[in-house]
């Protein structure tokens, strides 16, 4: 079974590298289509630390601006959407607000929803008929969807402009990953081509590498050197090291530079196969590896940069010399050159890890809506499926082990938990990292793309891909249509230095904090918050097992658990639980009863 999986991944993995690379185009949009920005305007609050924005029609106060629905980003199917700063970072995150039906029983506490890892609030919202945060506002709860960092709509900008031309392309990308669908074989997610190219970068390269070699030589090569532009690829050169050594200092650990380092000299060893050019270039990468694991000063980048033309100069004397091998040597090396740098951006650009959201993104929106909401005890009730649920074990076990209240008056999670070495869970094979030096290698996971060029393949002749379908819905448990909207518009790309984390939770001890000195499922029994904790009977990515083992680490007193599914069926999936045809009827209000109880003012 394992290696049946890890070899669809792959095949996976080529059709969505070959779609990118032979559609083109940079910056993560491909081919855009030019549409109309909508405008309206964010303005904001008393506090200079938030920010309003995006208010539909059904908003009535007269607080706050009022805008019509077709002026929110299409995508967003929320009464209202709101952003909130993150103080450490240029991020704004989305939150979707769901304004509490005027039929319904009043509410004492706003609702937070969390999702899992690498996906969106689509999830909550599928349609009007299977939409999770619709019922709950319904319900009554002033309910809320938060989007972390690098998910759905939340975006990076300084200022009003720049966060709503941000959302509305960001939305445009999330809808033309569907429409796609309809047009071509092997959809892609827009927002992820930069992130897959990384996937493709060794193959990539060994490709340009043949073909640069099968060239036939016409002409006066010693020519090629008077183009050679010694001053251009010095700076290159030299800002990839400087950049290598200043940017990626804390990105794992210490040493993991000289590992990325390692990996770019391998390349540009390849290329020099002639043994005197390979032995002077072996002597200036010695040297070179030093300086990257010293913090950088002006007598060090003067070194790397003279370090960078003597690598140059000999670049320079293989393509002079013209011996059939290192013809074209010079392209070559820029290539080289230019799909690290694309490495090394993707690295910096998704430089984000749990404990980033655990400590920042979380806690800002706690703050948002209780503030927002005005809670008379300024506490508030909160749900996570998945890595939303292990997002509120971890805040329960932190705020313990700290000393803090954690803010929640009782928390739902949903297929969530902090060890998962009990059980057999698929994610084990899906996690492709195993150590941080193959997050330099990958350093994102496209997870949109891969899903959105996978879906043909599993629902659809000969079925290659079909088992992916049972890890997000059990059979019959999902409307093919929702089933679609959730695959091709739920997920987006994931950094590996987040998945390095998670990973974690599949060892000994459970999830750890980032410096691996704090397991998170050693403090949870302090709290005092009760809990209800859902598993669904054929979850293949968290079994009942994996959230029973969180379970009995929590007083009995404080926790209620359930598990959705009947040996007969109907059955539950990981996402069942959340979109399945039957929650609204068995899920959703075994949910509202355990709320309506711990509802307190």
């Amino acid at each position: 079974m394992a290696t049946t999986i890890q070899s669809d991944i792959r095949s996976a993995l080529h059709v969505a590298t070959s779609t990118i690379l032979s559609r083109g185009g940079g910056g993560g949009g491909g081919t855009r289509r030019a549409v109309a920005v909508c405008s309206f305007p964010i303005r904001r609050t008393k506090s200079s630390l938030r920010l309003r924005a995006f208010f539909s029609s059904s908003s009535s106060s007269s607080n706050d601006a009022v805008l019509k629905s077709q002026e929110k980003p299409p995508i967003c199917t929320a009464d209202e959407l709101h952003y909130v700063p993150v103080s450490s970072s240029d991020w704004k995150l989305a939150l979707w607000r769901y304004r509490p039906s005027p039929q319904a029983p009043p509410r004492n506490h706003p609702l937070l929803l969390l999702s899992g890892v690498g996906t969106n609030a689509i999830g909550y919202d599928l349609s009007p008929e299977s939409s999770f945060a619709r019922y709950m506002s319904g319900q009554g709860f002033d309910t809320w969807i938060l989007e972390v960092r690098g998910a759905g709509l939340s975006v990076q900008g300084s200022n009003a402009k720049e966060i709503k031309q941000s959302a509305n392309e960001r939305s445009r990308q999330m809808e033309a990953a569907s429409k796609s669908m309809t047009n071509s074989a092997f959809p892609v997610e827009p927002q992820s081509t930069n992130s897959t190219i990384a996937f493709a970068e060794s193959e990539t390269f060994a490709v340009k590498e043949k073909e640069s070699e099968t060239m036939t030589v016409k002409g006066d090569t010693t020519g090629m050197a008077t183009v050679w532009d010694e001053s251009r690829l010095v700076m290159k050169l030299t800002e990839t090291f400087m950049r290598l050594s200043e940017r990626l200092s804390g990105f794992l650990s210490e040493g993991q530079s000289k590992i990325m380092s390692a990996k770019l000299f391998d390349q540009i060893s390849r290329l020099l196969v002639d043994s005197q050019l390979s032995g002077r270039f072996n002597d200036i990468r010695d040297k070179l590896l030093g300086l990257l694991e010293t913090r950088q000063n002006s007598s060090i980048a003067s070194q790397i940069r003279d370090l960078s033309q003597r690598i140059v100069n000999i670049i320079d004397e293989g393509q002079i010399s013209v011996s059939p091998p290192l013809f074209d040597l010079q392209e070559r090396f820029v290539s080289t050159i230019e799909d690290f740098q694309k490495q090394l951006d993707l690295i910096v650009k998704y430089d984000w890890d749990f404990d980033h959201y655990l400590e920042e993104d979380v806690p800002a929106a706690i703050e948002y809506v209780t503030a927002e909401s005005k809670p008379k005890d300024g506490k508030l009730l909160a749900i996570g499926h998945s890595m939303g649920g292990i997002l509120l074990y971890s805040t329960l076990s932190r705020c313990a082990f700290e000393g803090r209240d954690s803010r929640f008056a009782a928390i739902v999670t949903l297929a969530s938990s902090l060890d998962y070495t009990s059980s057999k869970s698929s994610l084990k094979l899906l996690l492709p990292l195993a150590d941080p030096a193959q997050a330099l290698s990958v350093p994102v996971v496209p997870l949109g793309t891969l899903l959105a060029a996978a879906y043909p393949l599993s629902s659809r002749p000969p079925y290659v891909l079909s088992w992916l379908n049972n890890l997000i819905s059990a059979e019959d448990m999902m409307h093919p249509e929702l089933l679609k909207k959730l695959v091709l518009n739920n997920f987006c790309t994931i950094p590996a230095k987040l998945l390095l984390q998670l990973t974690t939770a599949f060892r000994e001890g459970g999830l750890c904090d980032r410096s691996g000195t704090l397991s998170y499922k050693d403090h949870v029994h302090k709290g005092n918050v009760p809990i209800l904790a859902l598993a669904g009977d054929q979850d293949l990515i968290c079994p009942p097992e994996a959230v029973e083992a969180t379970v009995k680490l929590i007083p009995e007193q404080l926790v209620t658990y359930k598990v959705f599914g009947e040996p007969g069926g109907p059955h539950y999936a990981h996402y069942d639980l959340v979109g399945g045809r039957l929650a609204v009827e068995q899920v959703y209000p075994c949910i509202t009863q355990f709320l309506t109880q711990h509802d307190s003012a």
